[in-house]
């Protein structure tokens, strides 16, 4: 299965696992139940041929301790059953993580991958698309066997959210997408010199343009699918994605111009009038009347301040131990005679329901990586090209953090494994 559907592994006993995680990155958001077998497929062989060499690193072994606390949290928790439920969302992608961390091990990988996880970005906004404007809704018979349900008019209604349960789960998909492509789009426009296109390429044998149109189009359509989301944590996060690169490239004029389009839109949203009312006839009311609420009436139980303050308090009660996993939701429910999910916020979530100590651990660990790869990426080593990648994987999973202060993504187990991709991806050059 290699040539030219699937690239070569330096290692033919992981060869299997890499031509599974190319599947994997490729199908996952659109066929999430075919991606996650192959996920699958590609762990479990890797832990077949490299499990001593997993466990020798000092990293992954720190991951096996923070595994076993999480475990140990179930102990104290207010609701046992839910919280040990709760582990499936940390622990499993663990030793995913660790697995594809021994498979990719060069930014040659990484730089495939990219294409790899951006091309399903065009056809899931063009389903987000006519689910909210066309009233898409599926072929019924095969919602259980592709793994989603297209909701006609988005979910919640007015909002798109294409293959994905909720526009904010979407969103957080698009963020990634977006961060992708704009890497892959500023390699194919020759913005950054000393890339060899051959290794920058999907299929050798299609003509470049080709590729360039591709990462084009899914620059512009998976940032008009994160408008058509009305999310606004998205649309701050596309922002630094966009900033993020106008620094690396050193377009002061990009920065400006950045800087004068969201001082318009929080201008015409918050600024005092006549200041306010001059704005609004310049800039869509579709973005300052979602940034100002006003079209919502949302009860104070709702709001996401009311949430970060509970869990807040629930964390200064319980600040060691917690008070399990998935437990915010039943306390929550039982104060405030609210259903709430999660509070909005995976830091707080995490301080809430397993304490503050394991996860300053957990969020030092994520932070020990994504610093290494910057490290490497300031390295002298790394020609223009390579050090591009790396940069859009840092930002890539940089937005997932950043999404993640103000939302929890990782409830949906296809967001969930692209973080931790990502990561692994980071976490997998530097190593070596």
């Amino acid at each position: 299965m290699t040539g030219k559907w699937f690239k070569t592994h330096s290692d033919r006993s992981l060869q299997t696992a890499w031509n599974c995680i190319q599947l994997g990155a490729l199908a996952l958001p659109l066929f999430p139940n075919l991606g996650a077998i192959a996920i699958f497929v590609a762990v479990i062989t890797t832990l077949k041929h490299r499990y001593q060499q997993i466990l020798n690193l000092p990293k992954i072994r720190g991951l096996l301790g923070l595994a076993g606390l999480l475990l140990l949290t179930v102990i104290f928790a207010e609701n046992p059953v839910d919280a040990i439920l709760g582990t499936a969302n940390f622990i499993p992608y663990f030793i995913v993580f660790a697995a594809l961390a021994i498979v990719l091990e060069n930014l040659a990988q990484l730089r495939w991958l990219s294409w790899l996880l951006i091309l399903p970005g065009i056809p899931i906004v063009i389903l987000g698309l006519g689910q909210q404007f066309l009233g898409w809704s599926g072929i019924e018979i095969l919602h259980s066997v592709i793994g989603w349900v297209l909701a006609p008019g988005g979910n919640p209604p007015g909002r798109m959210a294409s293959v994905f349960m909720y526009a904010n789960i979407l969103a957080a998909y698009l963020v990634i997408v977006f961060a992708l492509a704009l890497g892959l789009l500023v390699a194919e426009l020759g913005l950054i010199t000393d890339i060899n296109p051959d290794k920058n390429r999907l299929l050798n044998n299609v003509n470049p343009g080709f590729f360039l149109v591709i990462a084009a189009t899914t620059t512009i359509f998976s940032g008009l699918g994160l408008i058509v989301t009305n999310s606004r944590n998205a649309w701050v996060v596309a922002v630094c994605i966009s900033l993020a690169y106008a620094i690396y490239l050193g377009w002061n004029w990009l920065l400006g111009l950045v800087g004068v389009v969201v001082a318009a839109v929080l201008g015409a949203a918050f600024a005092p009038s006549p200041i306010r009312d001059g704005l609004r006839v310049i800039i869509p009311g579709y973005f300052w009347q979602r940034l100002t609420d006003e079209n919502f009436d949302r009860p104070l139980e709702t709001l996401r301040i009311t949430q970060w303050r509970f869990t807040w308090e629930m964390t200064r009660q319980r600040p060691m131990t917690g008070w399990g996993l998935r437990n915010f939701t039943p306390v929550y429910e039982a104060q405030m005679n609210v259903w709430m999910g999660h509070p909005h916020s995976l830091p707080l979530m995490m301080m809430a329901e397993v304490g503050i100590p394991i996860t300053i651990a957990f969020w030092a660990g994520v932070g020990w990586v994504l610093l290494d790869g910057v490290k490497l990426m300031k390295a002298g080593s790394l020609t223009k090209g390579d050090r591009l990648v790396l940069f859009s994987y840092i930002v890539a999973f940089g937005a997932c953090v950043l999404f993640n202060l103000v939302d929890v993504t990782i409830f949906d187990f296809r967001v969930n494994l692209l973080g931790w991709l990502l990561l692994a991806g980071i976490y997998g050059v530097t190593k070596n």
